[in-house]
């Protein structure tokens, strides 16, 4: 049992996620199974959320778990449809006015029903995985306006920015409700 925010014991939900093998997979494989382990720990940590608290916005900025979603969404589509394959972005980030909001991802986000929101970002995750299937672990990605990058590196920076917001939706789900999981 735990304290919630407001002093009262709150309930604590268990999870059933065991890691992947991590012993005796190539590096490629590891890389691939953590992030999906990661992406997996998104869909369900969203799952079964009241409205509410999907689209609530407990601080001074416009990020809510449906916003973590989204942005989610976008740094898959980014970083392997778009920078690393060199494809053109996908709906809706290519429609999105970037200039005007650069944070149209999580503004917009308040309207979008959850489950529209992890349909868009188990689309945007099974693109991730067609660019990743189709390269090598040293190729480099096309857009190289910032820096060159490989797919090696894509990789390693979802697996980071993934588990990131994975943990940034767990603070907001245990704010928000009083529940904790692992």
């Amino acid at each position: 049992m735990h304290r919630a925010v407001d002093g009262r014991a709150g309930p604590i939900r268990r999870s059933d996620r065991a890691y992947p093998d991590n012993t005796a997979l190539p590096e490629r494989e590891l890389l691939e199974s953590m992030l999906d382990w990661y992406r997996d720990g998104v869909e369900a940590k969203v799952a079964d959320l009241p409205d509410r608290v999907v689209h609530a916005v407990p601080g001074p900025s416009s990020t809510s778990i449906a916003g973590l979603v989204k942005h989610l969404a976008l740094v898959e589509d980014s970083w392997f449809t778009h920078r690393f394959a060199g494809r053109a972005e996908p709906e809706p980030w290519a429609s999105a006015d970037w200039d005007a909001d650069p944070d149209w991802e999580f503004h917009s986000a308040a309207e979008d029903p959850i489950d529209d929101l992890v349909d868009l970002y188990r689309a945007a995750c099974d693109r991730s995985r067609a660019v990743a299937t189709a390269a090598a672990l040293d190729d480099l990605g096309v857009d190289r306006a910032r820096a060159e990058f490989t797919l090696r590196f894509a990789l390693v920076h979802l697996l980071e920015e993934t588990a990131r917001h994975l943990g940034h939706v767990d603070v907001l789900v245990e704010l928000l409700t009083g529940t904790t999981g692992e």
